[in-house]
């Protein structure tokens, strides 16, 4: 079965032949994990890194944001059987999109948030593609934990 996650959303899996995937990571950035032990994957997309500048959208729904979404995300995961020592965790997106100046620097600002957020919490990055100003689709497959991308016609694993 195919799984879409919308942005600000998130899907976990436990089917062997569930395929996950969310498209147009631009400045957003796409969280696959996968727990090949307890067959469990997903994939997280947020927008923006920090909840502090709407806390009512936060309230109904953290996945907008890294600091609210990503703890949310992997407490879902644990729920449904990962350990967090067997996460495999793969990281895309976070580009700057646009012509001119990147004013705002949503996609650098969201990575720096992820990683502040891992490292506290000891998540390592096991592969990652972001920044740049391209355009990706995210796949995770549940079964094999096969984590890729594509853009622009190209295809490459995580």
């Amino acid at each position: 079965m195919r799984h879409v996650v919308g942005v600000a959303d998130m899907k976990l899996a436990c089917g062997k032949d569930d395929v996950i995937v969310t498209h147009a990571l631009g400045s957003c950035l796409g969280i696959a994990i996968h727990d090949a032990e307890a067959g469990v994957g997903g994939i997280f997309h947020v927008m923006l890194p920090a909840a502090s500048v709407s806390p009512e959208k936060a309230k109904t729904n953290p996945f907008m944001f890294v600091d609210t979404g990503v703890p949310r995300f992997f407490q879902e995961a644990f729920a449904a059987g990962a350990q967090k020592a067997r996460l495999r965790v793969a990281v895309a997106g976070g580009a700057a999109l646009g012509s001119g100046e990147d004013f705002f620097a949503i996609g650098k600002r969201n990575y720096v948030a992820l990683r502040k957020l891992f490292w506290r919490a000891g998540v390592i990055i096991a592969g990652e593609d972001v920044g740049g100003n391209i355009s990706r689709t995210l796949y995770l497959e549940v079964g094999t934990g096969r984590t890729w991308l594509q853009s622009r016609g190209r295809e490459w694993d995580l």
